[in-house]
């Protein structure tokens, strides 16, 4: 029962994380030298830089047809979109996905789907607010572009946010990737955009919870209606 309890409130934490806890439990320390109640915020902020970074298990779906989040948070937006040019995925729109990040939620970014990463694109840009429309298009953003065994591709991009200055992606082009595989990080309250191939149908509506490498996004035959 203990180990059970453990399990649901300490989580395992990425090693990116790692260095930030480490200043925050310095910066703590220096306050309870100075005034004790000001440790005491300190420990808070401590464990939230640890709770930020946060990487849970996840059990992904086994089955080879559907999509997953990338992102835990929820949908904000859920519309035809023109994907970024640079992704090399046409100039027609696609059924665009958008998972809004709090700095409540883990930040570790999954693979929606198995497939092959073609493009990685980087683009500079500003930091408004990731829940709005036109931060797919003016914020910072990373874009990779997928293509699924059977040929279609799809995209995923990491969009900096209001607070967040630094996207990182640990995965490159030519790498084949697994659903629900981790590839990338944002710092800290973002988004994550998935344009779904031609024809594939979302299984999902605005406002719903997401969870990162298990919640089904979309069915890849394109044949089941929103649930």
């Amino acid at each position: 029962m203990s180990v059970s309890m453990m399990s649901t409130f300490v989580k395992p934490m990425h090693p990116e994380g790692r260095k930030f806890v480490a200043i925050a439990a310095a910066i703590t320390l220096v306050l309870f030298l100075i005034w004790e109640p000001l440790g005491w915020i300190g420990v808070g902020l401590t464990v939230w830089v640890y709770y930020f970074f946060r990487d849970p298990e996840r059990a992904t779906p086994m089955r080879d047809d559907v999509m997953v989040s990338p992102a835990d948070g929820h949908v904000s937006l859920l519309e035809p979109a023109v994907p970024p040019a640079e992704l090399g995925l046409g100039d027609q729109p696609l059924t665009r996905i958008s998972v809004f990040m709090s700095v409540f939620n883990c930040h570790v970014n999954r693979m929606p789907t198995a497939g092959t990463v073609e493009t990685i694109a980087y683009r500079k840009g500003k930091f408004l607010n990731a829940s709005l429309d036109k931060a797919s298009a003016d914020n910072e953003r990373n874009g990779l572009t997928v293509a699924l065994p059977d040929g279609r591709r799809y995209g995923v991009v990491q969009i900096a946010g209001l607070v967040a200055r630094r996207i990182m992606c640990w995965t490159k082009e030519g790498d084949v990737l697994t659903r629900g595989e981790r590839f990338g990080l944002i710092r800290f309250g973002s988004r994550l955009d998935v344009y779904l191939p031609a024809g594939v149908t979302p299984t999902v509506r605005i406002g719903q919870t997401m969870v990162a490498g298990e919640t089904v996004i979309a069915d890849l035959t394109g044949t089941q209606s929103e649930g």
